[in-house]
């Protein structure tokens, strides 16, 4: 449950934002095909990866796993 929310946030949140997922990945420094398998939901992000996104999304960690709109 928790990585199909956090797939479904971190792309509403990167689209939102008018990210590509190479932009992320040059401000997160995570690769864009990880990005990708996060949005998928084929993999899940570590503790220093979410902390990576949630800074260069400029949102709380709660946002990505909690499902709470940007």
């Amino acid at each position: 449950m928790m990585q199909e929310k956090l797939s479904t946030q971190l792309k509403f949140i990167r689209a939102e934002k008018g990210l590509s997922l190479e932009e992320l990945s040059l401000k997160t420094r995570i690769g864009a095909e990880r990005l990708a398998r996060f949005e998928n939901g084929t993999e899940l992000p570590n503790e220093e990866q979410m902390l990576r996104l949630s800074n260069a999304l400029e949102i709380p960690v709660s946002n990505l796993v909690d499902g709470i709109q940007a």
